[in-house]
């Protein structure tokens, strides 16, 4: 082999990495985002790999980290939930029915997809302003409205009663017939 600098030839290393991440996550799809996001950090820290460094050992670690990374983010996302609803269980001890139905609500708050969970918690709960809560989760400010909109008629839905949320403002129509008729 020649002193030559090789190329950082990631491509070549991809079967490695798969079969490396799909024995931390077990789990085909998880571990695609897995390799895709350690992907992401090695070319973003390209310049700190050695010349002549063993590209598949800091390859496989940078998976390795991204991999603990993630158990402790979603560690401490669990972590936050479980005392949100400690606390919210301490708060209200007197009325029966008010701790039911908060904890209802907590459910139905858990039950939001991530995105809008995440986004309306920064602002609802944390009082971030729309900017600061974007800038939190990397998004347009554009987006985060979007997804705090969509929670909001999620929880809105569930305080009512309706079981469909997604259609509530939508008006079905068939064949281009108008039903009102």
């Amino acid at each position: 082999m020649s002193s030559k600098r090789q190329p950082f030839d990631v491509l070549a290393q991809l079967s490695s990495l798969r079969r490396y991440a799909r024995s931390l996550v077990r789990h085909p799809d998880d571990a695609e985002d897995l390799v895709h996001d350690a992907l992401v950090r090695a070319y973003e820290r390209k310049a700190t790999f050695r010349t002549g460094g063993n590209l598949r050992n800091w390859l496989l670690s940078i998976v390795h980290n991204t991999h603990i990374d993630r158990l402790r983010r979603a560690k401490s996302l669990d972590r936050r939930h479980d005392d949100a609803a400690y606390l919210t269980d301490t708060v209200e001890q007197g009325d029966p029915h008010h701790s039911i139905r908060l904890r209802q609500l907590r459910e139905a708050f858990h039950a939001l997809p991530d995105e809008q969970r995440d986004a309306l918690h920064l602002v609802a709960i944390e009082g971030l302003s729309y900017q600061d809560a974007a800038s939190a989760l990397s998004i347009p400010v554009g987006t985060l409205m979007s997804r705090i909109s969509r929670a909001r008629e999620k929880l809105r839905a569930f305080e009512e009663g309706r079981r469909d949320v997604t259609a509530s403002h939508l008006k079905i129509i068939e064949g281009g017939r108008d039903e009102t008729r």
